[in-house]
């Protein structure tokens, strides 16, 4: 099947899922809030006013989320949090997605030893603690933008890896693969022009399941002050800044982390109903 046919058969797969609108809608929506917000506040995401700390949120000054213990507007911040925490998220996703894509669909059309080596090499990584990995990295070189974007990756193309395996021992058995191989196909040909096209399907709800995951571990380590720093910010930071005013200016806390708490939520129920349509077996009877 063609990508533009298979792209085409995923739109219509995924028309009747009222979960995949509704949670698709929300991001849509919190995605254009997180660019376009900011435009409608008179406050940037730097401007401090002292005189102004720990205001509760309020029109007539314009800071819709109140201010932090800065004076800073809280709702520029908390929407410059969003970009961050996103822009981490998808760039980590999509460099767990090349390495997990590239050696799950090799590993399972090799099968046989090479198969067994590079699996055994997955379970290895699985057992080190990866998240310390991640901050002796940041501790090592630095709370460097880019290397949280490779750290993160780092630590979430393994799950991606053995399900793509999964998969392609399943698809180097059908009639198209073993046409292409008596036909004198490359191996390589064949994995990254018959076989990773077919695996759109899985590779698409997964990735819904990792984005969170990333956002997850980039507000972990912000939380923990080895993320983004000041005088950038990520939903992470933010939480973090909250907790130590949570009983002064409980709103601090609450909205930046309701808001990353409702994005988790809504990415996991996306890769839930991207799956019970893209699986059969998944689906009720």
């Amino acid at each position: 099947m063609s990508m533009p046919a298979m792209f085409s058969e995923l739109r219509r797969q995924l028309g009747g899922s009222r979960v995949v609108v509704v949670t698709a809608g929300f991001l849509v929506l919190v995605f254009v809030a997180a660019i376009v917000g900011p435009m409608f506040s008179p406050h940037t995401y730097l401007d401090s006013n002292l005189d102004a700390r720990l205001i509760q949120p309020t029109r007539d000054a314009m800071h819709f989320f109140g201010t932090d213990d800065l004076g800073r507007d809280l709702f520029v911040r908390t929407l410059m949090g969003v970009r961050i925490s996103l822009v981490v998220a998808v760039i980590a996703t999509f460099v767990s997605l090349l390495i997990g894509v590239a050696y799950g669909a090799i590993a399972g059309y090799a099968g046989g030893k090479v198969d067994a080596v590079m699996m055994r090499l997955v379970d290895t990584l699985y057992a080190l603690p990866f998240i310390f990995f991640v901050i002796l990295l940041m501790v090592y070189f630095g709370q460097n933008f880019l290397l949280i974007f490779v750290a993160i990756g780092a630590v979430n193309w393994l799950d991606m890896a053995r399900i793509v395996r999964g998969q392609t021992l399943a698809l180097r058995e059908r009639e198209f693969v073993e046409s292409a191989r008596l036909i004198g196909v490359s191996p390589a040909r064949i994995v990254f022009r018959h076989i990773t096209p077919n695996l759109l399907g899985v590779v698409v709800v997964y990735v819904t399941l990792t984005v969170p995951q990333a956002i997850l571990i980039e507000s972990f380590m912000s939380f923990l002050g080895l993320g983004i720093q000041e005088p950038q910010t990520s939903l992470g930071s933010l939480v973090n800044n909250g907790v130590r005013h949570m009983e002064s200016a409980p709103w601090v806390l609450l909205i930046p982390a309701t808001l990353l708490a409702s994005i988790l939520l809504c990415f996991n129920f996306l890769g839930d109903g991207l799956r019970d349509q893209l699986d059969p077996k998944e689906k009720p009877e």
